[in-house]
């Protein structure tokens, strides 16, 4: 099956080189998706921008793929279900929740020169990089992209309400299963509350299981196309 890649803030399509070749070992196609401004050398970049090169990937597909989104980009996983909710087979979420219409896409931190860089570690202190080694940690910090300030400050637009009926499979890394069912039935989730059919798998893993479980994701994901 094609799988279509997306990595969250600061990571452009290397963050996947781990868990590739694991899901071509089960048969499966997988491609990292580089975003404009994460991966190409841009800094100017907008989220329209970032959402069209997700659109482009999904229309160059034989098929219908399976489109993973991990943490903040789960939101950008789940603009491109509502722009073409027809093309994707299912969307995986890892580590994070689609912000619903209206909302900011990722400003969560300090801009600096028209980006937001890594703020470094303390904001992810405890479960989130608990399993990351120092190895891991330094390997992540160089490879970390600030994020244009067009994509973190832009703003979440969905219209087609078709995207409830796209198949979602939440991965629940630093979180239970448990925990997100009752986020989503508190009403912290509002786009999920209203999708069709949400599924939830569990990985003992911290935020970034592409670094340090990326075998187990790729099982986890190549269970999840198995089922197409």
């Amino acid at each position: 099956m094609d799988i279509l890649l997306i990595g969250g803030l600061w990571l452009d399509g290397t963050a996947w080189d781990a868990v590739t070749p694991a899901l071509e070992a089960l048969g499966h196609r997988p491609r990292a998706v580089v975003l404009p401004g994460q991966g190409d050398g841009r800094s100017s970049a907008t989220l329209d921008e970032q959402v069209a090169a997700v659109l482009a990937a999904v229309d160059a597909s034989a098929e219908r793929p399976l489109l993973v989104a991990h943490s903040a980009a789960c939101t950008l996983g789940w603009l491109a279900a509502d722009a073409r909710p027809e093309r994707v087979a299912e969307l995986a979420l890892i580590g994070g929740f689609p912000h619903e219409d209206g909302r900011p896409y990722a400003d969560f931190f300090e801009m600096r020169d028209g980006a937001m860089p890594f703020p470094g570690w303390g904001p992810f202190a405890g479960a989130d990089s608990a399993d990351l080694g120092d190895e891991l940690r330094r390997r992540f910090e160089a490879g970390a992209v600030p994020v244009p300030e067009q994509v973190a400050r832009g703003v979440v637009r969905l219209s087609d309400a078709r995207r409830y009926k796209v198949p979602v499979v939440v991965v629940c890394p630093e979180f239970t299963p448990e925990q997100a069912r009752a986020w989503i039935a508190a009403g912290d989730v509002p786009e999920l509350a209203r999708a069709e059919r949400v599924e939830f798998v569990d990985i003992a893993s911290g935020h970034w299981p592409m670094f340090s479980k990326p075998t187990e994701l790729a099982r986890l994901l190549g269970e999840v196309a198995a089922g197409h």
